[in-house]
């Protein structure tokens, strides 16, 4: 672009610019009727509210021309929000070094004056302009000028009143998201404490007869299961405490951990049937990111691929990738599968297949909603092949 002067902030005003939302938006009654009132106090015919982009100045209300925006080079307007000036007058472009050559002066519009407010908002960004324009030289009286300044503070108080209503609906959006994220991730924890409690039990009810009959030779491993679940049980029950004080910080708290340890962790957490066979990448990769989300992901993953296998030989495979954007996990089953026509329905809050698993009993239909859920809110995706009968791959794409 040529000639085209810019203020010495300008990447900062663009941004100031981009938080309102302005560009190839729709005309608006409210806007427009101020461009009215500006051409009639200032009598002349044509009035436009604009606002001036990287390259291009868009007309938010146009009163006397059915031009919706500009080339900014050959904006009136960029030299007015350059300038220091709480207004820029033109009388007559023709005579004006910067203006006479313009196409918009020198062509079939014949602009001959010019008049423009910037409008400022509450950080002191010039981001566009209250104007008008004549077709002849003219001037604008004191009280002309008075009123048209008026009219640039009503401008920016209704953008920023619709800024401020924005962002209070999208921090109740995300208040709101974030509320059920919560009540479904309280429920799938509380649902994941029974694989912990079980091993507790069982190992200790083991221990017991065993003691009862004689000293067995097994006892210390079944010891180490009890204290190792125990312990898996208590770090989950504080993560619980420590995300219901603050629920943002379910997502917002990421720290680097070790994939492998997380792994078999999680692993260590599950009753594994005979005949279950899970294995895990040989690689160590640090992941960082929020662990608990991602502890909850693979949790229920895995839980489902053990319960709903019915392979005398079942086969559980975690795969693990990385490149500059994303963690990229795989975990593929040779379990019951899923039809191609709820490959998607399955992530949908409370719905089921209605299949039974090797314990007989039935899914609630909570997991895999919450599963997509976090994947979303960590910026990622979520997708399955699957085909009954052969087993199902789950593909988890998390943003870096």
């Amino acid at each position: 672009m040529k000639n085209i002067p810019l203020n010495n902030a300008e990447a900062q005003r663009l941004g100031a610019l981009d938080t309102y939302d302005i560009f190839d938006t729709e005309s608006e009654q409210e806007f427009d009727d101020l461009a009215s009132l500006a051409s009639t106090i200032c009598e002349v015919p044509i009035a436009l509210i604009t606002f001036i982009g990287a390259d291009r100045q868009t007309f938010k209300s146009h009163f006397g021309t059915d031009l919706k925006e500009n080339r900014r080079d050959m904006s009136f307007c960029n030299h007015a929000i350059a300038s220091s000036d709480d207004i820029m007058m033109v009388p007559d472009a023709s005579l004006d070094a910067r203006f006479s050559d313009n196409p918009v002066v020198t062509g079939v519009t014949q602009i001959s004056f010019y008049a423009g407010v910037p409008i400022i908002n509450e950080d002191g960004f010039a981001l566009g302009t209250i104007c008008v324009y004549d077709q002849k030289a003219n001037s604008l009286s004191p009280n002309q000028v008075n009123a048209l300044k008026s009219l640039a503070k009503q401008v920016m108080d209704k953008l920023e009143l619709r800024r401020k209503i924005r962002q209070l609906e999208k921090t109740n959006h995300n208040l709101l998201n974030s509320n059920v994220l919560i009540q479904k991730f309280a429920s799938m924890a509380a649902h994941d404490i029974k694989n912990p409690l079980s091993n507790v039990l069982l190992g200790s009810q083991a221990l017991k007869i065993r003691y009862e009959k004689q000293l067995y030779e097994g006892c210390l491993k079944l010891i180490d299961l009890n204290i190792s679940s125990t312990q898996n049980l208590l770090q989950l029950v504080d993560e619980m405490l420590e995300y219901s004080k603050s629920p943002s910080s379910l997502l917002a708290n990421k720290r680097q951990f070790s994939l492998n340890g997380l792994l078999k962790k999680i692993i260590n957490m599950q009753i594994i049937p005979k005949g279950i066979k899970i294995s895990i990448p040989e690689e160590k990769y640090e992941i960082y990111t929020s662990l608990i989300a991602f502890d909850q992901i693979i949790l229920n993953l895995l839980n489902n691929a053990i319960r709903y296998n019915d392979k005398e030989e079942g086969l559980i495979d975690i795969r693990f990738e990385q490149d500059d954007e994303y963690y990229k996990l795989e975990i593929e089953d040779n379990g019951i599968g899923i039809p191609a026509e709820y490959h998607e329905k399955i992530f949908t809050s409370n719905f089921t297949l209605g299949q039974t698993d090797r314990n007989q009993q039935k899914g609630t239909g909570i997991g895999l909603s919450t599963v997509k859920d976090l994947v979303t809110a960590l910026n990622g995706s979520i997708d399955v092949t699957s085909a009954p009968g052969t087993g199902s791959t789950f593909f988890i794409r998390i943003k870096r």
